[in-house]
């Protein structure tokens, strides 16, 4: 469902058990032009009323709540009444896995919420939480319905007939996400072949969250995933996911490439940045690499991207029908970065076919 916020003030509803929390989110969202509180919920069953009385168009939801938690909520609102949620959640381990499934779910974004000194870290990340209320309120919401099985998933250790295969496997995959990326990024993975190019991905996520999100990749893909360290080498079937806090790399090694992790300062605001990623792999692999951008708000990734392309790799962008928000693969066509615009589900085959045809014409040049 794609949402017009337009010529007026977004209707906020916050749901969270805490009334100091209500109080202060509040007055911190209240006092931002763009944004109204319309109401306050300490429960789903409250907040369920209030959703019909009120019409908000976006949803604060805390991940726990008593009667009914906060994953029951959303999973019974998106399938019921699918609207834009962004989820407040601890910075714990618990606290990240429940905020990777509310993502599953259907939830836009999230904000972590801190555990002590509540009034002081609230102001803290106000300008976080105002920023993600706004794309929240123009994402594209879709229902929950039941994921289907990805072409490329295996089954009972066999390939079936028809999944995508690599030709060659001496090229490099490098995947750039932001906003709506955690899911995006499940259907490239889940649907690429374990004989994949080595694969290197940045999302901007929270550190606490990165080592959880590699380890669901890995989950449910054929290729080997795995939170990046630095000097990793990268290899055919294995992809790397940036920690969160660090730039990911590409450095070349001989005839090999390696991940190097930095703690540089941010770029556009981000670390891990995009472009970071991307102008790394233009420099050192150039025309053996593809590139892939996103969903995601902002611009990150999209000059890096151009670079990639000027150099002459494959570069692939997430169609607008598909993407949550089509900022950063917006931009990157935009700038004339993108060889091949796609959707979601497209992306993997999209990968396999323009390896293979360049592999083609590399043989047929040599």
């Amino acid at each position: 469902m794609e949402r017009s916020i337009a010529d007026k003030r977004i209707k906020v509803l916050i749901i969270d058990d805490s009334a100091l929390v209500r109080a202060l989110l509040t007055k911190i969202l209240d006092a931002e032009p763009a944004l109204e509180v319309v109401g306050t919920a300490p429960d789903a069953f409250v907040a369920r009323e209030k959703i019909k009385a009120l019409n908000p168009d976006v949803l604060t939801l805390d991940v726990e709540m008593p009667r009914m938690d906060g994953l029951q909520f959303l999973r019974n609102l998106m399938r019921l009444r699918p609207m834009p949620v962004v989820m407040c959640s601890s910075l714990t381990e618990r606290g990240a896995d429940v905020t990777l499934t509310a993502l599953e779910l259907g939830a836009v974004d999230f904000v972590t919420k801190p555990k002590i000194d509540v009034a002081h870290a609230l102001e803290g990340y106000a300008d976080e939480l105002i920023q993600k209320i706004k794309v929240a309120a123009v994402a594209r919401v879709r229902a929950l319905a039941p994921r289907p099985a990805p072409a490329g998933a295996p089954a009972e250790g066999q390939r079936p007939a028809g999944a995508l295969h690599f030709r060659t496997t001496d090229q490099i995959v490098a995947i750039g996400a932001s906003t709506g990326g955690t899911e995006a990024i499940r259907e490239v993975l889940s649907r690429l072949p374990a004989d994949a190019p080595g694969t290197v991905i940045t999302q901007h996520i929270p550190r606490a969250f990165s080592g959880q999100f590699a380890a669901r990749m890995d989950s449910c893909s054929q290729l080997s995933v795995r939170e990046a360290e630095d000097g990793a080498l990268i290899q055919p079937g294995l992809a790397f996911i940036a920690p969160g806090d660090r730039h990911l790399l590409v450095e070349r090694d001989g005839a090999r490439y390696r991940c190097r992790l930095r703690d540089s300062e941010p770029v556009n605001r981000h670390r891990p940045s995009v472009d970071v990623l991307f102008r790394s792999v233009a420099e050192n692999v150039g025309a053996n690499a593809m590139g892939v951008i996103l969903t995601g708000m902002g611009a990150d990734g999209a000059r890096g991207l151009k670079q990639m392309r000027d150099k002459g790799a494959v570069t692939i962008a997430q169609d607008e029908k598909t993407s949550v928000v089509w900022g950063m693969p917006g931009a990157s066509v935009a700038l004339g970065a993108v060889d091949h615009v796609l959707p979601i589900e497209k992306i993997a085959e999209g990968l396999a076919h323009f390896a293979e045809s360049k592999e083609q014409r590399r043989v047929a040049g040599s």
